[in-house]
């Protein structure tokens, strides 16, 4: 038997393991050191960096944790924990579980679609019904290759009739917009100004900036810094919606959407209104900086997957629990045939939680088989101890269809040794998103 541990979710483990690092990252060479005045554009190493990348400094505690990244110069922590600094992946984490983090999420690729043939061309991308999708309302959606398998997960946005907000993986980047080239191709489509017929403007946001507030406080913070305060987050801008508005005097893109299963926002920010919203932003006493190791164990504990650990053009929707982002009776879409077998027939392996006995905890690649080791069932693709639960081992990764249960009892070959599993359902810590009481139309504040 698994024993569960229950906590209450703001509390920790004296006996954090503060070493503990995700697998997506684990072989990266690491620095920390103190940044110059060099914090702009292309790094000593050829590593792109963000906008922001000046004010990584700006957290007081005199160091960065630096790591490539999907080819960019990134912060995987703000003040390394072992300086004797009270920072580091843990108390970021926990941060952002019990007051306010920010995430610069730069890197990720921003991009626009409009003309009158928008719809038509992301419902062939999609499987998202994009027909019934409102006005500045967002949701999670899939690029599927033709055999079905997920090219990348990205969150939609409709702006107007005929104007969409795409964003999407960087480390996905050249076969995304690769396959959004083709399709437009294979549409009859051309890129360009959308006064002409058939044409489909297509542009990405390179230089913009895209940053994450994340937590329980992160509104209170947000509203204070908002130009018009007619607009009350709490009571008109609800989980999955968005407005264009001006924040500390610069026109920003806002949804109400995060990849931390807390309540949060994206904000979107022009390039030139970078250097003013992030010298607020980054040098604010009541927000903490937060790299990408916490950032990885935080969506892990709300049960969302990483592109690259546990979805690849191998996965099919089914297969990764993710069939409620398909459209009701849709058609149409690339990948549409395994999509709608892996929705009438059985399918061959799900992805599923699992939570591990004490000891070393099942990465990336670990086995997860029967009591006696002998029958493989399936694989870990992503795996940490939780800093919520008291650094409970937590895991996530595909098994053999019959044992996805919750209640199952597996086991994870972990450094040769078998480590008791049960299988349970995620999110492993409760998502508190900011959800509507009833179905909002969202007001314009264009």
């Amino acid at each position: 038997m698994v024993t569960i541990c229950q906590t209450n979710r703001t509390s920790a483990s004296k006996t954090l393991n503060l070493s503990t690092e995700p697998t997506f990252y684990k072989n990266f060479s690491t620095s920390v050191r103190r940044l110059g005045d060099d914090g702009v554009g292309i790094s000593s190493r050829g590593l792109m960096r963000s906008p922001f990348f000046k004010f990584y400094d700006l957290s007081g505690k005199g160091s960065v944790k630096l790591v490539p990244f999907a080819g960019y110069e990134m912060a995987l922590s703000y003040s390394d924990s072992s300086s004797g600094s009270s920072g580091g992946q843990i108390a970021e984490h926990l941060a952002v579980r019990n007051g306010c983090g920010l995430f610069d999420v730069s890197h990720m690729v921003q991009s626009t679609f409009k003309g009158d043939r928008s719809c038509e061309l992301l419902s062939r991308l999609l499987p998202t019904s994009i027909s019934s999708l409102g006005r500045y309302q967002s949701t999670l959606s899939v690029i599927l290759n033709e055999q079905g398998g997920i090219i990348d997960d990205c969150i939609l946005t409709r702006w107007s009739e005929d104007q969409f907000y795409l964003v999407t993986n960087a480390a996905r980047r050249q076969r995304d917009l690769g396959w959004i080239d083709s399709t437009i191709r294979s549409l009859g489509l051309t890129k360009g100004n959308t006064g002409t017929a058939g044409s489909v403007e297509f542009e990405t946001l390179d230089r913009w900036g895209l940053l994450a507030l994340q937590g329980p406080r992160s509104s209170k913070i947000l509203q204070s810094l908002l130009d018009d305060q007619s607009l009350e987050l709490d009571r008109s801008l609800f989980f999955g919606q968005s407005v264009h508005t001006n924040l500390a005097g610069a026109r920003v893109h806002i949804s109400r959407t995060g990849y931390t299963g807390e309540d949060g926002f994206e904000i979107s920010i022009r390039p030139e209104d970078v250097d003013r919203l992030g010298e607020i932003l980054f040098s604010e006493p009541s927000i903490t900086l937060v790299g990408l190791a916490a950032r990885d164990s935080l969506r892990l504990e709300a049960g969302m997957c990483l592109y690259g650990n546990d979805l690849d053009e191998t996965v099919g929707v089914g297969e990764a629990g993710l069939s409620w982002v398909v459209g009701k009776d849709r058609s149409g879409f690339i990948g549409q045939e395994r999509t709608r077998n892996e929705r009438l027939e059985k399918i061959k392996r799900r992805r599923v939680g699992l939570m591990i006995e004490d000891g070393p905890c099942g990465r990336s690649g670990s086995k997860i088989v029967n009591d006696d080791g002998s029958d493989e069932l399936g694989v870990i693709t992503s795996g940490i101890p939780s800093p919520t639960l008291s650094n409970q081992n937590i895991a996530m990764g595909y098994v053999r269809s019959g044992f996805h249960k919750p209640g199952t009892e597996l086991n994870v070959l972990v450094r040769k040794r078998l480590r008791k599993a049960k299988v349970v359902k995620m999110p492993f810590v409760e998502n508190r998103f900011h959800r509507s009481p009833k179905k909002v139309v969202t007001k314009s504040y264009l």
